[in-house]
């Protein structure tokens, strides 16, 4: 590489450096020919890799990893030993490998082991899939000058100040400088969908003193200098300076190139690198793989904690005991010393080995992955875990935050209506629309299809009124004409591909534009070419139906669009001279500038405007001007002179437009649908009802968020809502003076006073008795402030009284920072969905995150826990599975807690009657054998295949999920019910056992020894523990039979065979001995009814008296069958006719059984239920539930 243009390195080196510094900033000491890097800024030397060396900018290659070869099995055991279990179970297997142990050290080593060997293999294969995906992306290659000619290299060798050549579609491999282009004035068109989301087109411009640099030859004599910001991660803002020929030229963001980006509509453009590797802006923007863990598993920790502070307390009871019990007159029986560790390994059945052997089993039996409700038939994308160690967390999410683009919606605006002349043109009727009507019980009728619609993508309206050529008969045939001129004109709209209509594509900077251009196709006005001066049209019908013609118009001026201004406006020429300003923009502005007289029109098209937002639709208003020849040479100057400035360029052009955009007539106006995922609205109204709050984090401008958050029904108009955002006039006005250091500071004062203002509001709104719902806009500029230390609680509790919260123009680091500040400073579980690379931060911040299979890559998925192709399928995952799962997991856990309580305190009440000497009451096999054996099957089968309800009455009444949310089923107080009856059906086994066989006798005579009694009292405990997962469980199938049936089948099996080969001589033939007797039976039958009774009572009492809400749904649809329903089947949509569809879905609809109708709704017991689902407060009645629960329920006619 020493040949790279290094030959006039040094006359670059000299003078002129300094004068390109920012004001105020401190000169550095130059040392030999390369300036030392300060703090402030960097230089970099443009197509000289030596120059660059000493500098020792970082490569080019990345690293999403989590480990490296070194770190990974240090770092991978300190993951794993973070476990409160793993670390418990470790110190009980050093305990185990002492002298003092009464069980063998394999008992306990081998399960640990495996533990953590599937743990670190499953650690692996996830890391070794990034570390594939980023050697994908090293090694792909860029085209690097080099001695005049283009060598092709990987872009892990890219270096700062190389210069690269990007072909169209390519990614940009670094954060470039954009040198030159194809295009004429400088400009090329990126697509910024892996940083934003958006997939609409955005325009860069380089230098104009660059634009020469657009062949090798001329790119290699390239010698400038970028001064510029260090690396940071705001995607929206640059500062440098670009030193060239001893001139200083001022950089911004519109001549960056941001990695990640790919190039459209441009040949190839010439750039230089200015950051490589992880300094990039998206780099800089992404966070390190988190090692996530649910929050149950880390409740688990507490409750192994106590565990183990429990047995600490068992094993200090019987040193205490043993002290008291061996004084001078049992001296001889010298026990000192191993009474401690004796009774830690024979309470060792406390070890959480197999507990974490069973839940990791359980977890990782996906039936997410075969769920055909999550499958997506048109992309063919079934839903996927893409792990299993979160299922349960899904159902406890009370925050989900969404990306807009892609996530709720196709990134699809379709013209869907317009009103011209007021008249209002369209049949459609929009989602929104249909959603509004269901709520309110409204049947909605379809618009008339005229037969002659035409759909495509940009394009779904239907009015005969208007297509082919209708509109002539219209009586405003020539404002109709005005109209669809201004669609096809008044535009930046690039076509690509053959000049038809139906193969034709536009290339548009947004979606809205596009949808115009098409929309004019469709009504005859077809635009399929432009120059840098002229725009060629074929008008159809415009002299007579049926007959087309070639019209071109000279386009004089364009009067861009931007968010200030909020319209976008043109001058162009006809064929005949005529001069026409046409303009669009938000209504506004334009009815601001409407010439008088037009009263009555202008009222009924704001009530158009009205009826179309109130649809969710998306409005643009329409007008034109006729100018005068004199009247525009008189402005054309003005704006040339605007145009050539080098002071306030875009401030005077404003200033420019003003003049002419004035005294415009109105033509009408547009409304676009963005069309929004399938099912989203209805899904989100689900998860609001389900207690989940909905926060949408978008790299949109604010207008735009604020449209869909009104399509999805997360704002409406009855909310009162907090708008916070840079876009004032005080704001403006500092902007305007361009200090840095004063802009922030009056940034950062507005934000606190408005967060000051809005949160004592929303405080005042939640004390009032009739409280409206609150909603929160705030954009990224003021986030960035607001999420200052200062400012962060304030937010935080603004953010929490509200229902809805968007977040607009914020970056994927700010994505993550709000999803970090919910999840730590709430302390809320956290749910993030996102489809593009801008939201890997975002998803790898909460505590689930969920990739959407869309358009932008896969980048979303790669990052993410678990994957759908729809927004819609959230309310499967969470409001089904997640509950599902969370439900399970309680039980299993709380479960393996009460029987291993159960059966450890057996052997502590024998401890009182052998002096705590460490006896084991239980043979090992016993203990080694309980967990794993005889009681492990069918836990699994209840953490497998137990539900409460089914999965469509769990999305019917979504309200069962908050029981999720407030974790009602993994309290202390939950756990403190189990322990108590641990407690009492230890007592039972132990005490009933050895009274009743104190005088007890074998067939021979014999009285019971210490083995037939601790065998009896161990069979009453595998049955009695195995009876009692049966009364826990809401559903009861074969397999729960089966699994018992078996344990205990494997128990007998077990015993009579070890009683035979029982070397020890312990339990020879102990058995037969007791099954001989009769007090054996009358033993076995009694204990398990007397310990399970507490249960039985406890049970019923809660179920009357205390209701969970999914028993109360239980008993409303307890009459209906339990099987496959049709809504568990495939949907295949486009193989149906709209009725079939219709009939399709009506038969999908949850049904009653109509000879029970209104029997659920008589008790006053679950008025409550019910009432909370309409916000009403209704107090449960015990002795209501008590009445209703005890009625003798009623035959069932056949």
């Amino acid at each position: 590489m020493s040949g790279w243009n290094r030959s006039s390195r040094g006359a670059r080196l000299g003078g002129g450096r300094n004068s390109s510094l920012p004001p105020g900033r401190t000169s550095t000491v130059r040392l030999g020919r390369v300036q030392p890097q300060a703090p402030g800024h960097r230089t970099i030397f443009c197509n000289d890799r030596e120059a660059n060396i000493p500098v020792r900018f970082p490569g080019n290659s990345i690293s999403t990893t989590k480990y490296n070869f070194f770190t990974f099995l240090p770092k991978g055991l300190f993951e794993q030993f973070r476990r409160v279990a793993n670390l418990y179970f470790l110190t009980i297997s050093i305990l185990s490998t002492t002298p003092i142990s009464p069980v063998h050290p394999v008992t306990n080593v081998v399960p640990l082991s495996l533990v953590l060997f599937v743990s670190l293999v499953k650690e692996a294969f996830e890391d070794w899939k990034r570390f594939q995906n980023d050697m994908t992306i090293n090694n792909a290659s860029v085209d690097v000058l080099q001695d005049q000619k283009w060598e092709s290299i990987p872009w892990k060798k890219l270096q700062v100040g190389d210069i690269v050549r990007i072909k169209q579609n390519g990614y940009f491999p670094a954060d470039l400088l954009f040198l030159a282009g194809t295009n004429p004035d400088g400009v090329c068109y990126i697509e910024t969908a892996n940083l934003d989301g958006e997939t609409n087109l955005k325009i860069r411009k380089a230098l104009e003193k660059t634009w020469d640099y657009s062949t090798p030859e001329k790119a290699s004599e390239f010698k400038g200098e970028v001064q510029c910001e260090q690396p940071n991660n705001s995607l929206y803002t640059y500062t440098g300076n670009l030193i060239i020929d001893k001139q200083t030229l001022p950089l911004s963001p519109n001549q960056i190139l941001l990695r990640g980006c790919s190039l459209r509509n441009t040949e190839y453009i010439f750039a230089t690198v200015i950051f490589t590797g992880h300094e990039t802006k998206v780099m800089m923007n992404a966070m390190n793989v988190p090692s996530k863990r649910s929050t149950l598993e880390r409740k688990l920790d507490k409750l192994i904690l106590a565990l183990f502070a429990f047995l600490f307390t068992l094993c200090l009871i019987g040193a205490i005991g043993s002290g008291v019990f061996i004084n001078h007159k049992y001296y001889y029986l010298g026990l000192w010393g191993k009474k401690s560790g004796d009774s830690a390994m024979a309470y060792s059945s406390f070890d959480p080995n197999n507990r974490f052997l069973m839940i990791k089993f359980i977890q990782s039996t996906q039936y997410i992955n075969n769920d055909l409700r999550m499958y997506h038939f048109e992309s063919n994308t079934p839903a996927l875990a893409r792990t299993s160690n979160l299922n349960e967390e899904l159902g406890q999410v009370e925050y989900i935050f969404s990306d807009k683009t892609g996530t709720l919606t196709r990134n699809l605006m379709e013209f869907f209506k317009c009103s011209i002349g007021g008249e209002v043109y369209g049949t459609g009727i929009t989602e929104i629309e249909r959603g509004i009507a269901e709520r309110n019980g409204i049947k909605l009728v379809e618009g008339y299809n005229s037969g002659n619609a035409a759909h495509e993508k940009g394009f779904n309206f239907d009015d005969p009124k208007l297509m082919r050529g209708g509109w002539r008969n219209e009586p405003n045939p020539d404002l109709c004409k005005e109209f669809f001129r201004c669609l096809a004109i008044c535009h930046t709209v690039l076509p690509e591909g053959e000049e038809s209509p139906e193969k034709i594509t536009y290339q548009a900077a947004s979606p809205d534009e596009s949808a115009l251009v098409i929309a004019a196709k469709n009504f005859g006005f077809f635009f399929h070419r432009r120059t840098p001066t002229m725009i060629y049209v074929r008008e159809s019908h415009t002299e007579k139906i049926g007959t087309v013609q070639g019209v071109s118009y000279e386009i004089l001026n364009v009067l861009e669009f931007n968010s200030t201004r909020k319209r976008q406006s043109v001058v162009c020429r006809y064929t005949d001279g005529r001069l026409v300003l046409y303009c669009k923009g938000a209504d506004n502005v334009i009815y601001e500038r409407l010439a008088d007289g037009q009263d009555d029109l202008k009222k009924v098209s704001r009530e158009h405007l009205e009826l179309f937002g109130s649809a969710g639709l998306r409005t643009l208003c329409l007008a034109y001007r006729d100018l005068s020849p004199d009247t525009y040479e008189s402005w054309n100057e003005k704006f040339i002179q605007a145009k050539s400035s080098l002071r306030d360029r875009e401030k005077k052009l404003d200033e420019v437009a003003e003049i002419i955009e004035k005294d415009l007539i109105l033509i009408g106006c547009t409304a676009i649908e963005d069309k929004l995922q399938e099912g989203v609205p209805n899904c989100i109204e689900t998860l609001s009802r389900a207690g989940i709050k909905i926060w949408v984090l978008t790299g949109d401008k604010m207008e735009t968020a604020i449209n869909i958050a009104y399509a999805c029904n997360l704002i409406n108009n009855e909310m009162k809502q907090f708008i916070i955002s840079s876009e004032t006039d005080v704001i403006r006005e500092v902007e305007d003076r361009g200090d840095q250091v004063e802009i922030a500071r009056v940034i950062k004062e507005q934000v606190k006073k408005d967060l000051k203002r809005c949160l004592e509001e929303a405080q005042n709104y939640l004390h009032s008795v009739s409280a409206p719902k609150l909603a929160l806009v705030i954009d990224g500029k003021c986030l960035m402030y607001a999420l200052d230390p200062s400012l962060r609680v304030t937010l935080l509790n603004l953010s929490l009284n509200c229902n809805s919260v968007v977040c607009c123009r914020v970056s994927p680091l700010q994505k993550a920072q709000v999803t970090s500040m919910v999840k730590k400073g709430a302390k809320k579980i956290t749910l993030s969905i996102g489809d593009g690379a801008n939201d890997v931060s975002m998803i790898q911040a909460a505590h689930v995150g969920v990739g959407i299979s869309g358009q932008e890559g896969m980048q979303a998925v790669m990052a993410s826990d678990f994957a759908i192709a729809q927004f819609r399928f959230l309310t499967d995952l969470l409001l089904v599975h997640g509950r599902w799962s969370y439900i399970r997991l309680c039980k299993v856990v709380t479960y393996f807690f009460y029987k291993n309580l159960t059966f450890t305190l057996t052997q502590f009440w024998f401890t009182f009657q052998t002096g705590f000497s460490g006896q084991r009451f239980y043979d090992d096999w016993f203990q080694s054998l309980y967990n794993v054996i005889f009681t492990a099957l069918p836990v699994i089968i209840v953490g497998l295949f137990d539900k409460d309800v089914s999965a469509a009455l769990s999305k019917k009444y979504p309200e069962l999920y908050r029981e999720g949310i407030r974790n009602a089923f993994f309290k202390w107080r939950v756990v403190a019910v189990w322990a108590f009856f641990s407690v009492y059906q230890s007592l039972i086994f132990y005490y009933f056992v050895t009274s009743s066989s104190d005088r007890g006798q074998n067939s021979s005579g014999k009285m019971f020894g210490l083995w037939d009694v601790s065998t009896m009292a161990f069979t009453c405990v595998v049955v009695t523990v195995n009876f009692r997962l049966l009364m826990m469980c809401n559903s009861i199938t074969r397999w729960h039979y089966i699994s018992v049936g078996g344990s205990l089948a494997a128990w007998f099996i077990f015993i009579f065979i070890y009683c035979i080969i029982d070397q020890k001589r312990n339990l020879y033939y102990v058995i037969y001995v007791l099954m001989s007797t009769f007090y054996f039976y009358l033993t076995l039958l009694l204990v398990p009814v007397f310990a399970l009774f507490g249960d039985f009572v406890y049970q019923g009492i809660q179920r009357w008296f205390f209701p969970f809400d999914y028993q109360i749904i239980q008993e409303i649809h307890r009459h209906e069958p339990e099987g496959r329903s049709r809504d568990d089947l495939l949907e295949i949509g486009n193989q149906l006719t709209p009725a079939e569809a219709r009939s399709f879905a009506v038969a999908q609809l949850p049904r009653e059984v109509s000879k029970h109708t209104g029997f659920a709704f008589d008790s006053p017991g679950y008025e409550s239920f019910f009432a909370s689902q309409l916000g009403v407060h209704a107090p449960q009645k015990a002795w209501d539930v008590a009445r209703r629960a005890s009625m003798k329920r009623t035959a069932k006619k056949k």
